[in-house]
């Protein structure tokens, strides 16, 4: 265990290093994410009841999309240049390398989370702070998942690369948009409401809603905690086992 962890803490430091020299970068890659709150948002108001609360929430499960669902491009990178093959004949834990990537991309999110949020409280978004720690909480778990299965995606693609970037761009959109992140699905047609039952992200999509309006009883919340920890097993388990195959 304490190897494990000592490997663990190497590979985050290796990987978090580059974003700590460069923050810019960080803030650059939630541009489209202030852009949908801070317009799109605004369009919002008051077709939906508390536009901040319903919007706030689809806008964190948006960036989980497009932040640990891409994560893999780095590993991508790594395996054409060849570094990761040079990672991979050294003593590390290859769980520990998927651990430590995941974390690295986990941390990022918290941190573009919290912004998001304070920069939402200007606008009227209310904090209620038991349900939105619960909730970043949940879309940790949820990230997890998507950022191991993004990892999983890298390697298959390696050394080409074009399957992840067909795959990663053909299911990202798709999941959102049949998600009710940016619209209710409400007023959808039947079998886009169908699709979106079928939509794990739509379950933490409600109930990320429902905690950061301080509803920690809602049923939804039940239904989101599930799919998301469906989600990390699933991309914890097919992860691991894709690391210790090698590359």
């Amino acid at each position: 265990m304490t190897t494990f962890l000592r490997d663990t803490t190497t590979v985050f430091s290796r990987e978090v290093k580059p974003s700590l020299r460069e923050p810019v970068g960080l803030l650059f890659e939630m541009g489209q994410p202030l852009l949908f709150l801070f317009l799109f948002g605004s369009l919002l108001d008051g077709t939906v009841g508390s536009s901040w609360q319903w919007f706030v929430p689809g806008i964190l499960v948006m960036m989980c999309l497009t932040g640990p669902l891409a994560a893999g491009y780095t590993l991508l990178v790594e395996l054409i240049g060849g570094s990761m093959e040079r990672m991979m004949v050294t003593p590390l834990n290859r769980t520990a390398m998927l651990v430590g990537r995941t974390m690295k991309e986990m941390i990022v999110l918290l941190v573009q989370a919290v912004l998001i949020i304070l920069l939402a409280l200007p606008l009227g978004f209310e904090l209620h702070p038991v349900g939105v720690l619960t909730g970043l909480v949940q879309l940790v778990i949820f990230g997890v998942g998507l950022g191991s299965l993004s990892f999983v995606l890298a390697i298959k693609s390696a050394p080409g690369g074009t399957l992840f970037y067909i795959v990663s761009q053909s299911i990202m959109f798709p999941l959102l948009l049949c998600s009710g992140v940016l619209l209710p699905l409400d007023a959808a047609p039947a079998w886009l409401q169908t699709i979106g039952y079928a939509n794990p992200v739509t379950y933490v999509v409600d109930a990320q809603r429902a905690l950061f309006a301080g509803d920690l009883a809602n049923l939804s919340v039940l239904y989101g905690t599930a799919a998301a920890c469906a989600v990390a097993a699933v991309g914890l388990y097919l992860g691991n086992r894709a690391m210790r195959r090698g590359v």
